[in-house]
């Protein structure tokens, strides 16, 4: 009883007393989340992000620059051995580890399911997570070595993803698994109300790929990676077949130039493409969004004809130890987000969203580059570690998807 007097008072404090309306209606096990998932809540960050939404702000003004990379195709066949030589010797003494980004649902692919789960490849009935077990299995062969494999999920998904792997006896794989969850964050009407789901608990959003760096300080995965003497995380997102989290040029390289973190491109496919661009920004490494740049930046070319902001950024990011544990407890960016959400209204009522009606608040993981003094960029080739799925039908479907990944198979057998 004092618990809810306590939590009342919370509420009124911050004018969000509508998400204890049903309350008395609940039974104990929904009272009880309820209760959890309420003073959970930040409610001074809440206001924060709120009067981000809202209030307009003046930016600081961002100077935006075209970044040097190395070319993975470019480099002398001697540069590339020494890297080569020094990530093999690294993976081969069990300094890395793998992180896979798996908090989404394959909704819009039609799939009701964690997305990883989706069975891309009808023919032979392989699913994504059956395809990046694969890559991982191989890598573990070629260095002789068991590399620690940790996936993050959602409070959605994570009991289906982790039956998935077990029904699949996590398909042969002969490292450590490990699951953790991905953070969330409560999504706001546009007057500032918590949402309440249809089920009268808090509605949440995923807290973006940026909140991976902050869940995996939370729940230990830091901490059992540093126990365990790993010196560099490959960090990747779920829906790309033709990852290559195991690259033995990458980690060197990353070694040699002594960065906490580094980043793979890939070549815009051309200048209207709607994609992140790695550039720096105010002298720092880091990633602007396609809306970011003008029309003519974007079709700015050097004189070889190669686009001048041409290193698209492709959720292929590497750091050292020591860089994870310094940016993992300092806070990102919030970047917001207008959606369609269904919800229940202060007033009681069912509100089916036919348009965009609440705020969504995300971190981005390419926003962590800006923390380090030095960044190094290598770019690869799109045919050969870039085939996403995130459509149900025309471009980065699982048609086109397979496409590749069939092409790049054949090709590497």
């Amino acid at each position: 009883m004092e618990r809810l007097v306590r939590i009342r008072k919370l509420l009124k404090e911050h004018g969000q007393e509508h998400l204890l309306m049903k309350y008395d209606e609940l039974d104990q096990e929904a009272r009880t989340r309820l209760l959890d998932a309420i003073e959970s809540i930040d409610f001074e960050l809440m206001e924060k992000l709120y009067q981000k939404a809202t209030e307009p702000v003046i930016e600081e003004q961002i100077v935006i620059e075209p970044i040097g990379h190395l070319d993975k195709d470019g480099m002398p066949k001697s540069e590339c051995k020494m890297y080569e030589e020094l990530g093999e010797a690294t993976i081969r003494r069990g300094k890395l580890a793998v992180v896979t980004m798996a908090g989404g649902q394959g909704t819009r692919l039609g799939y009701n399911g964690p997305k990883g789960a989706f069975v891309f490849d009808p023919e032979s009935g392989k699913s994504i997570f059956e395809a990046l077990t694969d890559t991982m299995k191989d890598a573990c062969e070629r260095y002789n070595v068991d590399i620690p494999w940790y996936i993050m999920t959602s409070r959605e998904n994570n009991e289906a993803t982790k039956e998935f792997f077990e029904q699949h006896h996590y398909f042969g794989y002969p490292g450590k698994i490990r699951f953790f969850i991905q953070g969330e964050l409560p999504m706001l009407s546009l007057d500032g109300k918590i949402l309440l789901d249809k089920d009268f608990q808090i509605k949440s959003a995923a807290n973006g790929h940026g909140g991976t760096l902050l869940s995996m300080e939370k729940s230990g995965v830091i901490r059992d990676m540093k126990a365990n003497g790993i010196e560099w995380v490959s960090i990747n997102g779920v829906d790309n077949v033709l990852v290559q989290p195991v690259d033995p040029l990458f980690i060197g390289l990353a070694v040699t130039s002594k960065s906490k973190g580094a980043i793979k491109s890939i070549a815009k496919a051309s200048p209207e493409e709607r994609v992140g661009v790695i550039c720096r920004k105010n002298g720092r490494v880091g990633v602007v969004e396609y809306t970011e740049i003008s029309n003519q930046m974007a079709n700015l070319r050097d004189r070889d004809g190669n686009l001048v902001y041409g290193d698209a950024y492709a959720l292929f990011n590497l750091y050292s130890i020591e860089g994870l544990d310094m940016i993992s407890n300092v806070p990102l960016p919030y970047h917001v987000a207008v959606k369609k959400a269904d919800y229940i209204d202060a007033n009681g009522g069912f509100v089916k969203a036919s348009q965009p009606n609440a705020y969504k608040f995300e971190q981005f993981i390419f926003d962590s580059y800006e923390l380090f003094s030095k960044v190094c960029v290598l770019r690869v080739r799109r045919e050969d570690e870039f085939a996403p799925i995130k459509n149900a039908t025309g471009q980065d479907s699982p048609e086109t998807a397979l496409e590749l990944y069939r092409k790049y198979m054949s090709k590497n057998k």
